[in-house]
């Protein structure tokens, strides 16, 4: 084990869907797995289960309720769960979710509470003081920022955290971590050649990857309004308002040279294997582990300052990060240079390295054990 122990630690995960097609549920899948095979007993308190992801794990199914309304079901799995949890003793209980009955709890996303300060004044009150919706969610939300000891996927998130609801201790950051076998850039080569002959890329063409969902939120547009000539861009994800995308690719002209893959259940490493530079243009993005996979596997980084993972980027070392759609073109225009992609691609495979799914269950390992060996 990671610290020299050989205790074996009783470990509850809460995470409402035990799957892989999520960020926030590959997190929790990657760790749950790497502290099971570490010799840990981990239980997972999930809605819903890939049995593919569940081998020598114990799972405790919870019921799936009120399916109408996001802010009640959020808040029938925190109850649900504290109920199950009174049956068992646990050395450790880590929660995904919003809820009160944990010892770690993980934030994955900006607060409730920070999104409604984005409404102008009367919407705020409104939302504030008038939704059966915000009452649930700012209620589990201040619940759960008296857990033990959160965890931070960003610096982004921990500033957050301070500033609303002035959490100053017993709070660390652990971003999210990236397969470094499975994203590797070995895989560049025949994998490489197929994709661009699939979407057609020419020799001499940037092929740019966008990989997410939420296309407005990630800002595709802002990526759309930055492609140069001999340049193409393959978006894989499932979108919102594809009307307005549509629209605004024909007035750009960029008809032949957008192509839109969908949701990709399977191997999204085969585009990264194809692509020159991989782009996260968020305009709100608690970490964004797309870039992270494209530099495990090699490739090149381009991201918005919004990104919670923009802080591990040097600018000019492992990609750029950018402000504005106008530095972004520049960008791109530059990157068309296969010898600043060829100096940037192992620095960027480095730094992924250092945040390795291994390193940050290490950092889990030793963080379960110091709470346990304490007295509540």
């Amino acid at each position: 084990m990671a610290d020299g122990s050989t205790r074996r630690l009783k470990i509850a995960v809460l995470v409402r869907r035990f799957v892989t097609s999520g960020g926030k549920e590959r997190y929790a899948v990657e760790v749950a797995g790497r502290l099971r095979e570490r010799g840990h007993e981990v239980h997972i308190f999930c809605r819903e289960a890939d049995p593919a992801l569940t081998s020598g794990l114990v799972v405790h199914p919870v019921p799936a309720r009120f399916g109408f309304s996001s802010a009640l079901s959020c808040l029938a799995f925190a109850w649900d769960c504290a109920r199950l949890l009174r049956k068992e003793r646990f050395d450790v209980v880590h929660s995904h979710e919003r809820g009160y009955r944990q010892d770690v709890l993980t934030i994955h996303t900006f607060s409730y509470k920070g999104g409604l300060s984005c409404y102008p004044l009367l919407r705020r009150l409104d939302q504030t003081w008038l939704s059966y919706r915000s009452f649930v969610y700012l209620w589990l939300e201040k619940r759960q920022m008296a857990t033990r000891h959160l965890v931070a996927v960003s610096g982004a998130i921990l500033e957050e955290s301070r500033q609303l609801y002035g959490r100053g201790e017993g709070i660390t950051i652990i971003e999210p971590g990236v397969d470094v076998d499975r994203f590797h850039p070995a895989r560049s080569g025949k994998e490489r050649d197929v994709l661009r002959r699939r979407f057609g890329v020419g020799e001499e063409e940037l092929l740019v990857l966008f990989v997410g969902s939420e296309f407005k939120r990630k800002g595709l547009d802002r990526l759309l309004l930055a492609l140069g000539p001999a340049m193409r861009l393959v978006v894989v994800g499932r979108g919102d308002n594809m009307p307005f995308f549509a629209k605004m690719i024909e007035r750009a002209g960029l008809t032949d040279r957008v192509h839109f893959v969908g949701l990709v259940t399977g191997d999204v490493g085969a585009f990264y294997a194809g692509a020159d530079v991989v782009v996260l243009p968020s305009r709100s993005e608690a970490f964004g582990m797309s870039a992270l996979e494209a530099m495990s596997s090699g490739v090149p980084v381009a991201v918005s300052r919004e990104c919670g993972i923009s802080p591990l980027i040097t600018d000019g070392v492992e990609g750029f990060v950018f402000d504005s759609a106008e530095e972004l073109r520049d960008i791109l225009a530059a990157m068309r240079d296969c010898g600043l992609r060829s100096r940037l691609a192992p620095a960027a495979r480095s730094k992924a390295e250092s945040y390795s799914w291994e390193r940050q269950t290490d950092k889990y390992e030793q963080l379960f054990y110091s709470l346990s060996s304490r007295t509540p």
